[in-house]
């Protein structure tokens, strides 16, 4: 089933729209297509709905006894679950474009700092419950994104909460070895991580996460991401604030070399 509380990928619609024209067409009816597929007639409904992913069973079976000739069979490749959020995806074309990015998170490490292990049992936590494919999938993405940060031109700063790197997300040694990894990333030139101490006090970061891109035109968006939708703007009244929101959180949170210290204690403590 569609899990996440978007609607179901437009691709899953159309396949399942298609093996409804091809089997009504033909005179398949249903019940005849779910028997010889194998499937429930209510699994079959909600395939032809899109509600669920019509798989490469019902699709090899609808093909033939629909004389369909490879047009639904086709279609299987087109069904992969999506690599990211639908809201995420204008973000994620600009953030590739971007010279510089600056971000703040408070609950967990950012994405593109992140281990395989953290990205997976993260991804894993979602409610309601991604698929299994899907979290596969969008872990690989994950990573695959993080490329962005081998490219030496491009800078990257980061400033996240004290509590975020004491979460615990699995065992000892996986907590540490995120921890290591956030520390060999902040050593590259082009990459600068700091943490916001909890005794810090407030601070105008705790209004909420964002993330803050310079485009190569020199011009700046904001992109801040809730429970369900994402949210990418430019007007300049609205960058503005955040960007002298985003200098005060650089100010007051530890400076990268006692960030680092932070982390290797840390680290050192579990």
């Amino acid at each position: 089933m569609a899990s996440e509380t978007s609607p179901p990928p437009m691709a899953w619609r159309y396949c399942g729209n298609q093996v409804k024209l091809w089997r009504e067409q033909a005179g398949v009816s249903r019940e005849q297509l779910a028997d010889e597929a194998g499937y429930g007639c209510e699994t079959v409904r909600s395939m032809e709905l899109g509600r669920r992913r019509p798989t490469i069973r019902l699709l090899q079976v609808a093909d033939q006894m629909c004389g369909a000739g490879g047009k639904l069979t086709a279609a299987d490749a087109f069904l992969k679950p999506e690599r990211f959020p639908s809201y995420a995806l204008d973000f994620m074309r600009y953030e590739a474009e971007a010279i510089a990015r600056y971000a703040y998170e408070a609950q967990y490490v950012p994405g593109l700092l992140q281990t395989e292990e953290y990205a997976h049992r993260l991804l894993a936590s979602h409610w309601p419950p991604l698929g299994d494919e899907t979290v596969e999938e969008r872990v690989a993405a994950r990573l695959e994104r993080q490329n962005l940060l081998g490219e030496p031109t491009k800078s990257f700063s980061f400033v996240v909460e004290e509590a975020a790197l004491r979460r615990r997300f699995g065992d000892r040694d996986a907590h540490a070895r995120q921890l290591e990894h956030l520390q060999r990333v902040g050593e590259r030139r082009n990459v600068t991580i700091q943490v916001m101490a909890a005794g810090g006090g407030f601070h105008c970061g705790l209004l909420g996460p964002f993330v803050l891109l310079e485009t190569p035109e020199h011009d700046h968006m904001v992109y801040e991401e809730g429970q369900t939708t994402g949210v990418l703007y430019a007007e300049p009244d609205k960058v503005s604030i955040v960007m002298r929101r985003q200098d005060m959180i650089a100010r007051q949170a530890l400076g990268p070399e006692q960030s680092a210290r932070f982390m290797r204690e840390l680290a050192e403590a579990l």
